[in-house]
C-alpha cells in the first residue's frame, strides 16, 4: 500500500536578504582585507544563491552598532554561546514551524484535531519539553496525538521523516501524519576564518516546511510514495560533519563533498537502476546542498538542468535550509504538476545517501 503526500506548506522568517548583503556582513565579521576579502566575494557570487532568510536581523545591517543578537562591535565579542543560540532557537522555531504547518493543513482542508501523528525534524536546535510539544499546543492538535522527534541527522533527515510517516500509515488506515521540519541554520554562524566556515556561512539559510502524509489517495493533487532506498557511503566522514561546540553547532563542509557525492552515485548506480529504472525518470528533486552538488548530480545522471530546475530555484531563493529544503523542492514540483515520476535525493553526514521515488497524481 502506498501512502501520499497530500499537501506541503513552507515558511521563511523575515525579509529576503540579498546574498551580497550577507557577504558584506561576513567580510566585516571575519575582518578580511585584500585577497581573503576577494576570495569571499567570489564564493558568494558563484554560489547560485540570490537571497536567503534568517531569524536574525543582524545579517542585513550595514554596521555593527545596529546588531541585536551579535555584540555591536567589530570583533563580535563576547561571541554568542551555544546557550545564547539555543535560547534564540526556542524563541523563533515554534512560530516558524507553526506557520509552515498551518499553511499545509489549510491547503489540505484538514482540521488540526484530526491529526493522528506529529513528526518534528530539526538539527539546529533542541530543548525539552521540545519543539514537538510547542507545535502540538500551538496548532491545536489533539492531546493524544502521537509525537516523534528526529534530531541532528542533517540535510537528509526529512527523508527519514517521510519514511517514518509512510510506516505509520501502513499500520493505521485512518492515519493523518503531519511532518514538520524546522531549521534555523543561521544561528550557528562561526566567525573564525576557515575554509569550512567560509563555505557553510555562504550556503545556509533559515526555513520550515510541513507535509501531510495519508495512507490513501486524498482525492486532490498529491505525491504518491512509490519506493525508497538509502545507503551509507562511508567515504567522506571527515568532509561533512556537524558537532556541538561552545559557540553554537560547528559544520565541517569541505570543497570535496560534490566529488564524493558524484562518486557515491556511481558506486550505487547499479542498485539505483534496479530499484528505479533511472533511464525512465524525467524529473529529479535533488537536495540543493550547493550549486556544485547539483551540477555533479546532473552530470552523474546524465540529465539537463531543466529536469531538476526546482532544486536550482530553491537554492537561489533560500540557500540550503538543511532538512527542510527537500520539502521546498517537492512543493515546487507539485506546483508544476509534472508528468512522470520524480526521484528525490538527499545527502548528509556519514556520508549518507537517501532516495525516494514519487509520482505526481492530480
Amino acid at each position: 500500500m502506498n501512502s501520499y503526500i497530500s499537501s506541503i506548506g513552507s515558511a521563511n522568517p523575515g525579509a529576503d536578504i540579498p546574498q551580497q548583503r550577507i557577504a558584506d556582513f561576513m567580510e566585516r565579521a571575519h575582518q578580511l582585507k585584500g585577497d581573503d576579502a576577494r576570495k569571499l566575494r567570489f564564493i558568494y557570487r558563484q554560489s547560485g544563491i540570490l537571497s536567503r532568510q534568517s531569524v536574525l536581523r543582524d545579517f542585513q545591517e550595514s554596521e555593527p552598532v545596529r546588531y541585536q543578537f551579535f555584540p555591536p562591535n567589530e570583533a563580535l565579542e563576547p561571541f554568542p554561546s551555544t546557550v545564547d543560540r539555543m535560547a534564540a532557537y526556542r524563541l523563533h522555531a515554534p512560530d516558524l514551524g507553526a506557520e509552515a504547518a498551518g499553511r499545509c493543513l489549510k491547503q489540505a482542508e484538514v482540521s488540526p484535531e484530526t491529526i493522528t501523528h506529529l513528526i518534528v525534524v530539526s538539527c539546529t536546535g533542541m530543548y525539552a519539553p521540545g519543539l514537538e510539544v510547542d507545535l502540538q499546543q500551538r496548532l491545536g492538535l489533539a492531546p493524544d496525538v502521537e509525537r516523534y522527534s528526529i534530531q541532528f541527522m542533517g540535510c537528509y533527515a526529512a527523508f527519514n521523516g517521510l519514511k517514518l510517516a509512510d510506516a505509520l500509515c501502513q499500520t493505521r488506515p485512518d492515519a493523518q501524519v503531519l511532518l514538520v521540519c524546522v531549521e534555523l541554520c543561521t544561528l550557528h554562524f562561526q566567525k573564525t576564518f576557515t575554509e569550512d566556515n567560509l563555505l557553510a556561512n555562504a550556503l545556509f539559510g533559515d526555513g520550515a516546511a510541513a507535509a501531510l502524509i495519508v495512507p490513501k489517495s486524498p482525492k486532490r493533487p498529491s505525491l504518491r510514495l512509490l519506493q525508497k532506498y538509502s545507503a551509507l557511503v562511508g567515504a567522506g566522514e571527515e568532509d561533512m560533519a556537524w558537532e556541538i561546540g561552545n559557540f553554537g553547532f560547528e559544520m565541517k563542509l569541505t570543497k570535496y563533498v560534490p566529488e564524493l557525492l558524484s562518486g557515491a552515485i556511481d558506486r550505487f548506480r547499479g542498485r539505483l537502476q534496479a530499484s528505479y529504472a533511472l533511464d525512465r525518470i524525467p524529473n529529479f528533486a535533488i537536495h540543493p546542498g550547493g550549486k556544485q552538488i547539483l551540477a555533479k548530480v546532473s552530470e552523474a545522471f546524465g540529465v539537463d538542468r531543466s529536469q531538476l530546475e526546482p532544486s536550482y530555484q530553491v537554492l537561489a531563493s533560500h540557500g540550503n535550509m538543511s532538512s527542510a529544503t527537500i520539502l521546498f523542492v517537492l512543493e515546487r514540483w507539485m506546483q508544476q504538476q509534472p508528468d512522470g515520476p520524480i526521484l528525490a535525493m538527499g545527502f548528509g553526514p556519514g556520508l549518507t545517501l537517501e532516495t525516494l521515488l514519487l509520482n505526481y497524481e492530480a
